[in-house]
């Protein structure tokens, strides 16, 4: 069931009404609003990474670029990305359709929601428990690799001018992520072979998120800590306001937006595929007084049918026994929107206990 189904159309729609009140189903408890770090003494900077630097990296095998690199996915697992060559234009082309389809008339967009027992389409959060709280966003998610699992009435039924950006943007943003799973590889010690074996053409998936401005800023959420269940996720930030923060070493810490960069985070499944060196950070989305934000991000997995496991290509080099658990890919993406989202439990859930024993 989703706050949609409680009675409102979308949260846009709800805070025009809004005075000075939140309702309670948003309101966090306040061990879960944790303070982000605003001194500037102790606030480090997520990591900016040159795609051109990767790509001369790979091409002169500089091993002491591919270590820091490599130390880069243990202790941040996070970075912003500069000269990733996606076509600026069309960057600025897919901010202004998504900030279009927000605009759109609520009823449009209803066109889209989502119904019982999907995660795919328009609404809010997917609630799991019956005092579970909202996150203080509409969000719009749909799978869109492979294209045959696309459901009919959502990308194919949008706006013309949405629809063939949004195609657009997906084929250029799946050609800079393969290229980063394949350098990611070759610093992780994963064969690119096993790399492409089990991404390329892999299940694909967007979402774009509006935060509206909240009279209470601090009482809510507006994305609920956690990390990503993805292989990469690459987040293009749609307007100015700020919002994303990350939390590294007990800390959070806000992400300030460079100006055509995009955001690149390692998720859960690269952590388990690198049997632990790249940590998946857990991150949360704030949200501001007066000032809506919107993002877009798009989430890279593997196939379907692929094992999502520690690579069989590392564990042979390296002799380690398998920290994770093996799930096949379709089977683990049901089980991770079974849960709602709880920091890094997920990925608990599937780490190799003592007492299990699994064969390699």
């Amino acid at each position: 069931m989703s706050s949609l189904q409680q009675g409102h159309a979308s949260l846009q729609e709800l805070v025009k009404e809004l005075k000075l009140v939140v309702p309670d189903h948003y309101i966090q408890e306040p061990q879960d609003l944790e303070p982000v770090c605003n001194s500037s003494l102790l606030k480090p900077s997520i990591p900016v990474i040159d795609m051109n630097d990767l790509i001369k990296m790979v091409e002169y095998n500089d091993i002491v670029q591919m270590k820091n690199l490599r130390a880069m996915c243990n202790e941040w697992g996070i970075f912003q990305l500069v000269n990733h060559g996606v076509d600026k234009v069309l960057v600025e082309k897919m901010k202004e359709e998504i900030v279009g389809f927000f605009n759109l008339p609520v009823e449009d967009k209803l066109r889209y929601k989502l119904v019982a027992g999907d995660y795919q389409g328009f609404g809010q959060t997917i609630v799991q428990t019956q005092d579970q709280k909202i996150d203080w966003a509409d969000r719009f998610y749909m799978i869109t690799n492979p294209v045959h699992r696309r459901k009919s009435h959502l990308l194919p039924q949008f706006p013309s001018t949405l629809r063939e950006t949004t195609e657009k943007y997906l084929q250029e943003v799946q050609k800079l992520a393969m290229s980063l799973f394949c350098i990611f590889g070759q610093v992780l010690d994963i064969d690119k072979k096993e790399m492409i074996d089990v991404f390329d053409d892999g299940m694909q998936s967007i979402r774009m998120t509006y935060y509206p401005p909240c009279p209470q800023p601090d009482r809510v959420v507006g994305l609920t800590p956690h990390s990503d269940a993805s292989g990469l996720t690459i987040l293009l930030q749609v307007n100015e306001v700020g919002g994303l923060q990350v939390k590294k070493d007990g800390l959070w810490i806000p992400v300030d937006f460079l100006p055509d960069a995009f955001v690149v985070n390692i998720g859960d499944i690269l952590e388990i595929m690198s049997n632990g060196v790249c940590n998946s950070i857990e991150h949360r989305a704030t949200v501001n007084a007066t000032k809506e934000r919107i993002s877009l991000a798009m989430f890279f997995n593997p196939k379907l049918e692929a094992q999502v496991r520690p690579a069989k290509s590392l564990l042979m080099k390296t002799k380690d026994h398998p920290l994770y658990r093996t799930l096949v890919m379709e089977h683990y993406l049901k089980e991770f929107f079974s849960h709602k989202l709880n920091g890094k439990a997920f990925l608990e859930r599937m780490k190799i206990r003592d007492i299990e024993v699994q064969e390699t």
